[in-house]
């Protein structure tokens, strides 16, 4: 956690126990896309006294420093990812919530070419594709009609 101390003193944020805690829990999950809540069920778990406000306060002071990225998927909740730089969109399963990440070439040279035949220069965007799900384990996938 000495790295996190550095980093977190390079942005201008003091190294304190939920701060590293939190960067170390983003950089070590299985999980890349954590809401404000998983962050507090998983630290509660590792029976880290903390409260959700300073979760929350946490996560928003990452994703001001350029730490963290956050993103509303269909839930309307707010959900944090590393922000480890190379731009990627979202496959979001409408059953399960399930987050795939997918990068494809084609797509980002038609979205800037439809930009650039309409005046516009593309500076971000973020794509999020929300689809039903098709695999057998899915735990929440709608049953096949007769």
């Amino acid at each position: 956690m000495s790295e996190n101390s550095e980093n977190l003193k390079n942005i201008g944020l003091k190294a304190t126990y939920p701060r590293l805690k939190i960067l170390d829990l983003f950089q070590t999950s299985d999980l890349r896309h954590l809401t404000a809540e998983d962050v507090y069920r998983l630290l509660m778990a590792e029976g880290m006294d903390i409260g959700l406000a300073t979760v929350y306060r946490v996560l928003t002071q990452f994703e001001q420093a350029g730490l963290l990225e956050r993103h509303y998927f269909e839930s309307g909740k707010a959900v944090f990812e590393l922000k480890k730089g190379g731009h990627h969109d979202h496959l979001v399963c409408l059953q399960c919530g399930q987050v795939e990440e997918f990068f494809d070439a084609e797509i980002e040279r038609r979205q800037n070419r439809i930009a650039e035949e309409r005046g516009f220069a593309v500076r971000e965007h973020a794509l999020y594709l929300y689809a039903d799900c098709l695999r057998k384990d899915c735990p929440n996938r709608k049953l096949e009609e007769d």
